[in-house]
């Protein structure tokens, strides 16, 4: 895969949506803001396109200023969706970024996608300059981690409805916006299992409204 070219940094901006996500979880201060803003370089990639594949080592974690990015694996020749996530979220091949080793999901854009991408080695730098910042990250990783226990628990569960239920609680606003194909995948259900689902829901609905 070609490697991902990055040039300038951010300006200001453009990191607007980041440091309004890190302020909210903890103050950082200009001088952490400022250096945050130097080490980051907007990204644009196209749907369909992939950040990264089995065998190659993530070398950057990447802020969604726009779009959905999906994780997925294959097991033969079918694709099995293990994550799905959109604006104001990181997305990264986590194992791999964490512990630069080769990656072994692939990650894709599902939209077209203004990224803004931060090095494994910018941001290990970071922690060692500003020690504030191991608070934000910890609590980004413990939101991460609610995120893995709920995927854990999607795939532990036999009824199709509640799991779709499972699904609106946490991807509601992806629920009309991405293939339904992928969101079968991530599910692990059918998509015609799925589309029979909504309709039974779309139902329901005007029937309420009658």
């Amino acid at each position: 895969m070609k490697p991902i070219e990055l040039k300038e940094h951010a300006k200001p901006e453009e990191a607007e949506a980041l440091m309004q996500m890190l302020e909210w979880i903890n103050p950082l201060g200009k001088r952490l803001q400022d250096h945050i803003t130097r080490k980051c370089y907007p990204l644009r990639i196209r749907r369909g396109e992939l950040l990264i594949k089995p065998g190659e080592i993530s070398t950057h974690t990447f802020f969604i200023c726009s779009g959905v990015i999906r994780g997925y694996i294959k097991d033969g020749g079918a694709e099995i969706t293990t994550w799905i996530t959109a604006e104001n979220n990181f997305a990264t091949a986590i194992h791999s970024f964490f512990f630069q080793v080769e990656a072994i999901e692939y990650l894709q854009a599902l939209e077209d996608c203004e990224l803004l991408a931060f090095s494994f080695t910018d941001l290990e730098k970071t922690f060692q300059k500003f020690p504030s910042f191991n608070i934000v990250a910890r609590k980004i990783y413990q939101k991460y981690y609610a995120d893995a226990e709920n995927r854990a628990l999607l795939a532990r569960m036999k009824n199709a409805d509640l799991k779709y239920q499972h699904f609106l609680q946490s991807h509601g606003d992806l629920a009309n916006r991405i293939p339904i194909k992928y969101i079968a995948s991530y599910m692990g259900i059918a998509s015609e299992t799925l589309s029979r689902l909504r309709s039974k829901k779309a139902s329901a609905t005007r029937r309420r409204k009658k």
